[in-house]
């Protein structure tokens, strides 16, 4: 099927050339440093990012390697880790952790050095919800510190993890009021849309509909949204399916082992079709090890 039949005029964000197109591409970073400011809550106001190699390496040669979706700094040195988490994962808050350690570590200084660090941010998109936060529909958009426990008060601030949970957030156009709601509802709606809603005005979003035309797209960057679109879908009818199956045996168990398995086969279409171990990861939430071993 060619691009040009679509019935979308934007494309989807949640897929990984989508997800780039905005949030990663250097041309468009007024996009992300929009975005960036508007979880911040004026905390800070980022001016300027510089966009960083996304693939890490552990300090051995043998240790795991981590690919980000985004990383980039601001001019005072603090690190921004961008993700788009399309599906739950059994560890995705370990994994979260992991990724943090990277940029952490990076600011390590030969010679003397007091152990001063730069502010890093993980921001997670996620494309589901936390199984403690199935009955809260009202709280999407998590921010997490390390935290004194019995002070109830933030012990070190400069470890700032945000998820939001996009499946939450049911706002409409006439109920958009800060910048957040607004990139909330885009990517929430992007793909959706037909024309450009009228709450969305500021000048920010000028760049963002221009971006996200597929009109204006290329043959080969049509070709290429359109397999990143493939993927995407296939993810997410492999989990429906396994989901579906596991409600019908009616056990936790069964949900697992269904999702599992049709992860799996995600993951074994994606390798016929040549796709990079590190995009197969992140499609999947496989480790590396298992998708050269199916």
């Amino acid at each position: 099927m060619l691009i040009d039949n679509f019935q979308e005029r934007y494309i989807n964000p949640y897929t990984d050339f989508g997800f780039k197109v905005i949030f990663g591409t250097p041309m468009n970073k007024e996009l992300l440093i929009s975005f960036l400011n508007s979880l911040l809550h004026g905390e800070q106001v980022i001016t300027d990012l510089t966009y960083l190699n996304a693939e890490h390496l552990g300090i051995a040669g043998i240790d795991r390697k981590a690919v980000f979706d985004v990383y980039c700094e601001n001019d005072k040195g603090e690190k921004f880790i961008v993700e788009m988490q399309k599906a739950s994962q059994k560890f995705f808050k370990d994994r979260s952790v992991f990724y943090s350690t990277f940029p952490i570590r990076e600011q390590a200084r030969r010679g003397d050095w007091n152990f001063e660090l730069k502010s890093v941010y993980t921001i997670g998109i996620l494309n589901f919800i936390f199984d403690e936060d199935q009955s809260d529909e009202n709280y999407y958009h998590h921010e997490v510190k390390l935290m004194d426990v019995r002070r109830k008060e933030v012990f070190y601030d400069k470890l700032t993890f945000i998820y939001l949970e996009m499946p939450k957030f049911h706002k409409t156009e006439d109920e958009l009021v800060t910048m957040f709601d607004k990139w909330m509802f885009v990517l929430r709606n992007l793909s959706s849309l037909m024309e450009r809603p009228v709450a969305l005005q500021e000048r920010v979003f000028n760049r963002l509909f221009e971006a996200a035309e597929i009109a204006r797209f290329t043959p080969q960057k049509r070709g290429e949204y359109e397999e990143s679109l493939k993927i995407y879908r296939d993810l997410n009818n492999v989990i429906d399916t396994a989901e579906w199956k596991g409600e019908q045996k009616g056990l936790e168990k069964g949900l697992e082992k269904g999702r599992a398995e049709g992860i799996a086969a995600v993951a074994r279409n994606l390798k016929s079709m040549n796709l990079p171990v590190e995009e197969i990861i992140k499609a999947t939430g496989l480790s590396a090890e298992e998708i050269i071993g199916l």
